[in-house]
């Protein structure tokens, strides 16, 4: 049964039944594929808290690749995307997970054969306001130093977090979470802080801020490794604990603790120093 064969036979009683964690009668083998992958994010995503586990993300996003010209239509679709959208709401209801009311599903789709190697199938937890305020060019952070989980990353957000591992817990449940982290445990990485720092873009200056969140000791004890600091010209700067922040500039090398990050800004957007 093809994919337009299953949603005219079924139409909106499909919206009644939770996500299953097996194929329905009928069900095309892709839709089935696409169904479990979105529950299987949906979960590595959620956290316990208190009694309850929840999902905080109010976007999933699902991108298909080496689409059939004569399904594209369907994949991109109203009802479609409508369809994985009730049937995401479903399953987090029916295993008692919290959930941001505004969730929807948005659903990418390209026609043609995917290239060696490249999924036919991506799905992705994301903040639908995640982009609001980004800054235009290409900026990004490269690691030089210290094992992070990415080699480099764009600062596509209005705040980048850079800490110790990805999901920083609490008491009271996920308190944030960090895109450059330097998880993997070397001597390197172990300088750097749970909460080390985070980088803002001032959209009405047109820059890029990098503000140090390292937790100072108690007392009068100073910290045993180095904090957050840039090289620049061959001078240091310290970057203190402040509401104000340091401003960065293309070739800044920004150190958290031992660990080390060049910033790179391709764009016209500069200010003077």
């Amino acid at each position: 049964m093809t994919l337009a064969d299953f949603f005219e036979k079924w139409g909106r009683a499909l919206f009644e039944a939770p996500l299953a964690a097996s194929p329905r009668q009928d069900e095309p083998p892709e839709l089935a594929e696409i169904r479990l992958a979105i529950l299987d994010k949906m979960r590595e995503k959620s956290y316990r808290a208190g009694a309850r586990r929840v999902f905080p993300f109010d976007l999933v996003r699902v991108e298909l690749r080496g689409v059939e010209r004569e399904q594209y239509g369907i994949f991109t679709g109203r009802f479609f995307h409508q369809y994985l959208e009730q049937e995401a709401r479903n399953a987090l209801r029916g295993g008692g997970c919290r959930f941001p009311e505004n969730l929807r599903v948005e659903v990418r789709a390209s026609v043609g054969l995917p290239k060696p190697g490249e999924p036919w199938l991506v799905v992705e937890a994301a903040s639908q306001n995640q982009n609001e305020g980004a800054a235009p060019g290409a900026a990004r952070l490269v690691v030089r130093e210290g094992p992070a989980n990415a080699a480099e990353i764009a600062l596509a957000k209005p705040r980048t977090n850079i800490g110790r591992t990805v999901d920083v817990y609490r008491s009271t449940g996920l308190a944030r979470r960090n895109d450059l982290a330097f998880e993997e445990d070397t001597e390197v990485n172990r300088s750097v802080s749970r909460e080390h720092a985070h980088i803002l873009f001032d959209r009405a200056a047109g820059e890029y801020r990098l503000f140090n969140d390292r937790r100072q000791p108690r007392g009068d004890e100073r910290p045993a490794e180095p904090g957050t600091w840039i090289v620049r010209d061959g001078l240091s700067l310290e970057v203190n604990q402040d509401a104000r922040g340091v401003r960065l500039q293309p070739g800044d090398e920004i150190h958290f603790g031992r660990a080390v990050v060049v910033f790179e800004w391709e764009t016209g957007i500069r200010r003077a120093c």
